[in-house]
């Protein structure tokens, strides 16, 4: 049902190992740690364009605060026309704050991919675009001892590898989940006040999804941390670098005279 996710995920998968594998070895645990790790890249090189253009909707919403402030000042004791009139001036100035979210649901689809496509990785069966090989080569890759293919809840004989890779896992992908949904939080109520959506997505984001983490990370392969870990730094990092730039550009406008 969903194989529209699962031969692209399967298909730039295959590619990035293919190419590391070609230099490191098919046998090579390293060579599927740096395809995950590609796949992130690959994956937010395709969203950089969604992002951006949130920042500049943000940027152009920075300069109608003013109005924005008006309209929180004028129907303060009336939440419903508050958001109502925060929404008309929004379309005004042709800002959609949904689009912000347009990253994150590339995210979660990606992930959703990678989950089943590792997920089906069985000994002695071909998957997706993967041959029977690189099947096999997947089941046997290690990260510092511990399987890839393997969770805390299947680590059978390996318990003690696994546990030693995944618990560190699953902190650092909750914590940077919500630091990197608490620093996003914070730039939205610096250009607009809060509306019950955003508000909600605010609060799933910062406190139930790393909840989420902490608790089902144990259900999850050793790959698939792997990935979500590098997912939410990459996220954190560019999150600071991007909105640094455009801070530096809003500011530099702010201070060019008029001709």
């Amino acid at each position: 049902m969903l194989d529209f996710i699962y031969y692209p995920v399967s298909g730039v998968l295959w590619l990035w190992h293919t190419a590391f594998a070609a230099v490191l070895g098919t046998s090579s645990g390293l060579a599927w740690v740096l395809a995950i790790v590609f796949l992130v890249l690959t994956l937010r090189a395709l969203l950089i364009r969604p992002f951006l253009a949130q920042l500049r909707f943000q940027r152009t919403l920075a300069k109608i605060a003013p109005e924005m402030k008006e309209i929180q000042r004028k129907y303060k004791d009336d939440r419903q026309k508050q958001a109502e009139e925060v929404r008309k001036l929004q379309q005004e100035h042709r800002f959609n704050p949904l689009l912000g979210f347009l990253p994150m649901i590339g995210q979660i689809l990606v992930f959703i991919g990678l989950f089943h496509v590792l997920n089906s990785f069985h000994a002695g069966t071909a998957n997706y675009v993967f041959s029977t090989e690189q099947v096999q080569s997947f089941l046997q890759a290690k990260l510092f001892g511990a399987p890839l293919s393997l969770s805390l809840s299947h680590a059978g004989d390996a318990l003690g590898s696994v546990t030693a890779v995944v618990i560190p896992l699953v902190v650092i992908a909750a914590i940077a989940t919500h630091f990197t949904a608490r620093f996003s939080a914070a730039r939205q109520r610096e250009v607009a006040p809060e509306t019950d959506r955003t508000r909600v997505m605010n609060l799933l984001s910062m406190w139930v999804f790393p909840i989420g983490t902490l608790v089902t990370g144990v259900l999850w392969p050793v790959a698939i941390l792997l990935y979500f870990v590098i997912q939410n730094a990459w996220t954190f990092a560019q999150q600071h670098l991007v909105y640094r730039r455009f801070d530096a550009e809003a500011a530099a406008d702010a201070v060019t005279p008029v001709s």
